[in-house]
């Protein structure tokens, strides 16, 4: 039987729009801990503050880094990874270098999550590697990053950031996020310690529930006060 806390933990609420202030900030980390969710995400500068607001709690705070298009150099992302960290963050959301993946530089890619897992690990925090499938569209791209970051110990692999694109054969622009088929393939292929977390485009209690039963056990979201009156809704809950 599923509860709604089962589902509140399974949720990192997002707090990444470029346009979130203070005072947005403050406000959702509110609706954080009154749905009592697994951790917030939030941009790097807010850490602090985030963790100010959320001390004593069970809510954990999280930090993305090189976010969103993952182009920072390896050595910026491991200052940038252990900042967060001495700032209180204990969840690490990093995306993994998507031209060097593309490009089949698999040694560089498997160095650069290496360096960010172990000195995220050093700093008693959890690390979610961050593949961006709208634009890893290759079944065989994502199974190598699955065996990379089960070799080296990173704690989730993770399907998008919420900021990904796919341009359309008339030269529009759609987004995709996260899938059905992307969370079973990369459940199937990474370790038994290595869980998946999907983001982008879960908004709703169902598809939550559809992402649980493919295999995720995390999802980052904004709707979160919707999916949690829902499931208290269904499940009969207060």
């Amino acid at each position: 039987m599923i509860t709604v806390k089962d589902i509140a933990k399974m949720i990192d609420h997002s707090i990444l729009q470029p346009t979130h202030t203070d005072e947005d900030l403050s406000k959702q980390c509110e609706v954080a801990l009154k749905y009592d969710v697994a951790s917030v995400c939030v941009k790097p500068y807010a850490v602090k503050k985030a963790a100010e607001i959320l001390a004593g709690s069970s809510v954990q705070v999280g930090c993305v880094i090189g976010f969103p298009h993952g182009n920072s150099s390896t050595k910026v992302k491991v200052f940038e990874a252990e900042q967060a960290c001495l700032d209180g963050a204990s969840e690490v959301d990093m995306v993994i270098n998507i031209g060097k993946t593309l490009g089949g530089d698999w040694d560089y890619v498997e160095k650069e999550i290496k360096a960010v897992t172990e000195v995220c690990h050093m700093n008693n925090a959890i690390v979610k590697a961050i593949f961006e499938n709208d634009f890893i569209t290759k079944s065989e791209d994502k199974i190598r990053l699955c065996e990379i970051c089960t070799r080296v110990g990173a704690d989730f692999v993770k399907t998008s950031t919420g900021y990904g694109f796919v341009k359309q054969s008339n030269g529009d622009f759609n987004y995709k996020g996260a899938t059905i088929e992307d969370v079973k393939l990369m459940r199937k292929y990474s370790g038994p310690a290595v869980q998946v977390k999907c983001a982008g485009g879960v908004r709703t209690l169902d598809d939550l529930l559809k992402m649980r039963e493919a295999g995720a056990t995390r999802s980052g979201a904004t709707a979160t006060e919707a999916i949690l009156t829902e499931a208290k809704k269904r499940f009969g809950e207060k």
